[in-house]
Order: C-alpha cells, then structure tokens, then sequence
C-alpha cells in the first residue's frame, strides 16, 4: 500500500501560550500605559499589530472556503494577519516565501557570504526610531563591504569603474532574548561582476579570496569609523575629543515618550514599566568606547571596536543552494517561536535559547506583562523596508536580467519566465517547505482542492460555523486589569 500523503491541517492560534498571553495582558498593559503621567500611551501602529495578531487564524474573524472535486467534504482556510512584528505564523510564511523567491529567482549561482554586523547599543535605539538613520548606517555598512571585494579585483587588474558587487541585506530588530536588537544580516556575492555591456557581452563574475581576520578587522574599522563620523555630522554625536558623547536629543521623547521608555529598556535587557521597571533582564554592557581603540578579534572570521563587530564565517559554495535557502530562512525568520516559549507553574513565561550565551544563560524569564512589553519594542516603524537590495542585485540595476539564475540552472524544462514578483501561492510554499500537498483532498486524498468562497460577512460566518460546530465568536480579550494589577505593575 502506497504510504498516506502528508496534507495540512489548519492551525487553532488560540490554544498557544502566546495567545493566550497577549488576549489575557493586552488591555492590562495599554492601560498601564496610558495611565503614566510621564509616558501617556503606545503609537497606534504599535496597538493594530497587537489586536491585528489577535486575529490571525481565527475562524470568526473570516475564511476561505475550500472545496474537493471529488467528495462533498469542505476545508475552511482562516485569513492571517500579514503583521510584520512578532506573528509566528505570518513570520514563518514571509521566511519561506524570501527564500524561495530569492534562491529560485534572484541570487545567481555564485559563491556568497553571510557578514552579520552588529552595532552599539546607543545607535540600536535610535535606528529603530529612525528609518532614515537605519537607511543611512545600512549604506555606510554596504559600501565599506562591497569596496572590500571591489579592491580585490581592481588587484587582478579589472577597471573599478566596470566592477559592482552584489548583496541582500535583512534588517533584524530582535536578540534572542526577545530584546530590541537592530543589526544587519548583509548576504554578499562573494566577488563582484565584470560590466562588458559596451562591448555587448554577458557580464562576467571575478571570483573574491575568502576574507582573512585582519581583512574583517580592517572591515570593521572603517565601518566604525564612517558611521560615528556620520553620527557626528547628524547631531547624534558630540564634535571633537576621543570620547564619543551622544548629544542627549531625542526628537521620540518628545514625540512618543511611551514608545522611547519601552525601545531604550529594550535595547538595554531592562524593563520599562512595572515593578520591576528599571532593572536588568540581563547584565548588557554599552557604549560606543573611545576613538582610538583598536579592533579586537573575537573570533573566525569575527572582530570588534567600538561597539560594532562583524561576523563573516558563514560561507556557500555556488552550487549548494540547498545551504543557501536555509541560510536565507535563518536570517529572514520571526523573533518569537512557539516552540521555545512555555508557562511554568507560576504563570512566568520561560523563552529558552537555541544556544547557551558565554556565561552560561539558556534562555530568560518574563511576567506575562514583562513579554508584552517586549514585544511592543519588536514591531517595526510602518512602511519601513527590512530587506533591502544593493550593487548589481538592486531592482534598478541595469546588470539584474543579465545575472538572475535561470531554469536550465535549477534543472527546469524550458524557459519559464520570471514573474519579477516575490509573492508565492500559499499551497505552493507549503509544498516546498514541508511537503505538504494542498492540492489533495485531506478526508478522500484522491480529489483536488480549489476556491468555492470568500467569506467575510460576520453574519455568514456565524451560520456556516454553528452549522460546522465550531466556535463562531471569537476567543474574547481580557477586559484591562488596571486597579487590580495596580499594586504589581506599577
């Protein structure tokens, strides 16, 4: 007998720990919030994503129904959120889907190389209030290491102004704490392309030499130092002396004071609010250090100065594009996992790590309104980009078509054309990423599945869930705890 095919399951959100705590705690926290003198409130972008989140994969809130051509039995399909915050679900599809699109239709087939880079604690606050200054200091950091690769090839003799680099870069904003934790995960060709369009040639891609500590060294000092010079030059640094100052402006205190609280305990393992407000969630050092500090070497391929370092020991060989695709997943994946986050017996949720820090720490534990609050630092600014393309891989650079991997590479029948989207149907992510068949009925596995309906009407969906038995009213939100958590939250 042929084995049974592996089908979905729709997934009941409302049964994890996760859920349960933000349903439970939410209006508790906005109150609290918005009852602090000092800090009145959280911006309402920060509020959709929590009561956005609250509704993803719900039944009662919409579906689709999905029909078998074979047997009468139906598949209700429940709308997701599309939240770019802390939703494991939506986190998980928008990983797959990067990855798929960038693997099968971006990347070409070259070596490349993962730079991580880190920066000090101070500039991770204000980048993640500012989009022009997170744009700013990703282009500084993009530049210092495509010059890297550049210069490698103008050694070889090739012309500098014929040479672009290529690299896709993930904006992060979390630690593995859960902590506010802006970096950057730079995904480098690992070499540059050759621009013969003059001579009506294909371009030719000139080959790096793996970078050595004392080049990632060297990396790490420039980048050091054109960013502080930046940051001097916008006001965010005092002028003059080797210690770096900041000037103490912040435009979020006076703008968003309950949002700044919650960023600047974020980004510093502490707590805003609360009784525990102030303290440590874990000791984390800061600082930008003095202007002549020399880099540090912390590792392979690692070094350090100044509160920024660089990471770039992770390497794929051109043809692995397995390794590749799980490189992608790693950098564009969520902050929260399900899997590592429980209640214990006394209501604290425990996130554990997926590896022990120096110290020994394996993971932290939070108040269920300690974990609200950290997740409210997570959610990024609105319409900011988190993956952010440079060199020859940009959408406006006129050597992309020419460099994009093709269907004879990926070992396809003919010339499929590039739909020049990342957007991938969500039965054929499912497919890729966990063998799953959509298109095969789950009660006759023999019929085929396909749209029957849209449903969004409140009253239509309640006669088809009660007619189902099913819940048809949503899971209720905890009404706001405020007077009776008065005495333990503030």
């Amino acid at each position: 007998m042929a084995p049974a095919v592996a089908t979905y399951a729709p997934r009941d959100p409302s049964r994890t720990v996760l859920y349960t705590v933000i349903a439970d705690h939410l209006e508790t926290f906005l109150a609290s919030c918005e009852a602090d003198p000092d800090a009145p409130g959280l911006p309402a972008y920060v509020q959709r994503e929590f009561y956005a989140y609250l509704q993803c994969g719900i039944l009662a809130h919409g579906f689709l129904r999905l029909g078998c051509d074979t047997c009468p039995k139906e598949l209700l399909l429940p709308f997701s959120c599309k939240r770019r915050g802390f939703c494991p679900s939506c986190a998980a599809r928008r990983m797959a889907q990067t990855a798929a699109h960038l693997v099968e239709c971006v990347l070409p087939w070259v070596p490349t190389r993962q730079w991580v880079v880190s920066v000090p604690v101070p500039l991770r606050y204000w980048m993640a209030s500012s989009q022009d200054l997170t744009a700013t200091v990703h282009t500084i950091i993009r530049t210092t290491i495509g010059q890297y690769y550049v210069n490698q090839a103008v050694a070889r003799g090739c012309a500098r102004a014929n040479l672009q680099p290529g690299a896709v870069t993930f904006i992060q904003r979390f630690g593995s704490a859960l902590n506010l934790n802006l970096h950057f995960h730079c995904v480098f060709l690992e070499g540059v392309y050759c621009d013969r369009t003059e001579a009506s040639r294909k371009p030719r891609f000139v080959k790096g030499e793996p970078p050595t500590d004392t080049d990632i060294a060297a990396v790490v000092q420039k980048i050091s130092h054109r960013v502080l010079r930046t940051l001097r030059s916008l006001g965010y640094l005092e002028t003059g002396g080797d210690t770096v100052v900041a000037t103490g402006s912040d435009p979020l205190v006076e703008d968003e004071p309950a949002l700044a609280r919650t960023l600047a305990a974020s980004v510093q393992q502490r707590m805003a609010f609360g009784e525990r407000a102030g303290q440590r969630v874990r000791r984390l050092g800061a600082g930008f250090g003095s202007a002549g500090e020399m880099p540090t070497l912390t590792g392979p391929h690692c070094a350090s100065v100044q509160g920024f370092s660089v990471h770039a020991h992770t390497q794929v060989p051109a043809h692995r594009r397995d390794q590749l695709a799980q490189l992608i997943r790693y950098t564009a994946r969520g902050a929260v996992s399900l899997e590592r986050l429980t209640q214990d017996a006394n209501g604290d949720l425990v996130s554990t790590f997926t590896h022990p820090w120096s110290d020994g720490t394996t993971g932290i534990r939070l108040a269920p309104l300690e974990l609200v609050e950290k997740l409210a630092a997570l959610v990024p600014l609105p319409h900011v980009h988190l993956v952010r393309y440079g060199g020859c891989l940009a959408p406006h650079s006129h050597l992309r078509g020419a460099i994009l991997p093709t269907p004879r590479q990926q070992g396809l029948d003919g010339e499929e054309p590039h739909t020049g989207t990342p957007y991938w149907p969500w039965a054929r992510l499912l497919g890729r990423v966990f063998g799953l068949e959509m298109r095969t009925c789950p009660f006759c596995r023999r019929g085929s599945l396909h749209i029957i309906a849209v449903i969004t009407q409140e009253s239509v969906i309640t006669r088809i869930l009660r007619h189902l038995q099913l819940a048809s009213v949503p899971p209720p939100i905890a009404p706001a705890r405020y007077r009776q958590a008065c005495a333990v939250f503030d």
